[in-house]
Formats: structure tokens, sequence, C-alpha cells
């Protein structure tokens, strides 16, 4: 199973706490989303947009692991299977391939910005994947100011 990690899960060590048998594949994007934060991160549709993360090859204990990790049973996140760009392999200069991949999505609307901590360690997974980590900090400066308000 592949799995799209956009928040903290990017974060290779703290994955590797969490999901000792995820094997991370390299960086994808999640089209038609943009990253917005509710004290966590979240994605949301937005046409033209999209979402730059990790992906992961997973097994189903690593799955039931980020159920637990994203509240799933509590309805705080909930599993979508969408597609995601990725590359199909090592080679520089490969074409992306369309992709199922899992993703959480959270099921709150208001956006609020992340603790200080929670983002470095989403910075550090950008860092992991080779992923420009502005448009993390962007979100949150957005969730911070107000400005892009209820989604």
């Amino acid at each position: 199973m592949l799995y799209f990690a956009y928040g903290s899960n990017m974060n290779r060590a703290d994955m590797r706490a969490r999901c000792p048998a995820a094997v991370p594949l390299g960086p994808a994007h999640l089209p038609d989303h943009a990253l917005v934060f509710r004290a966590w991160a979240d994605v949301v549709p937005r046409a033209g947009s999209r979402v730059a993360g990790g992906l992961w090859r997973i097994t189903p204990a690593c799955a039931a692991a980020l159920d637990l990790y994203e509240d799933v049973a509590d309805g705080l996140y909930r599993r979508l299977l969408l597609p995601v760009l990725a590359a199909e392999g090592d080679a520089p200069g490969q074409a992306p391939v369309h992709r199922q991949a899992l993703v959480y999505r959270m099921a709150g609307t208001h956006e609020a910005p992340p603790d200080p901590g929670y983002l470095a360690t989403i910075v550090a997974g950008c860092r992991d994947f080779g992923i420009d980590a502005e448009p993390v900090l962007a979100a949150a400066a957005r969730a911070a100011s107000g400005r892009d308000g209820p989604t």
C-alpha cells in the first residue's frame, strides 16, 4: 500500500518510530489540493493547487499505527485513497505517474496555526524528502494571520 505524507509523517525519524516497516519512496505531489493548518496539517481540495509530500510504501500494520496516530477512530482525520503524482523510478528526469495512495484528511474546518515544534518536525520532513519547505511555512503564516479563513 502507498501512503502520501504531507505533515509530520514526512519526518523519517518520527515515521520510523511509528511505522518501522515503512519504506520511503521519494517526493510526490497531491494535485488539486492545498495545504492548510488546523493546528495540525491538513489538505483541502483546491483546483490548480498541489501539495508536496513524501510517498511511503507501508504495511497493513503501518496503516493501523497511522490510524491510531491520526486519531481516525475519534474522527480527527479520515482515510482517503487519492491519486498522487510520483516518479516511476530513480532515474533523473523521470516523468511522474499517477498512483493511488492513502491520504489522511481532517474532518474539521477551522484553521489555526501549528505549534512551532510541530512545524519544525514538518520542515525537517521536507528536508528528508528534498522538498521545498516554503509552501509549508507560507501555509502556517496564512493560518496565523487568518487570511485563508475557514475552508
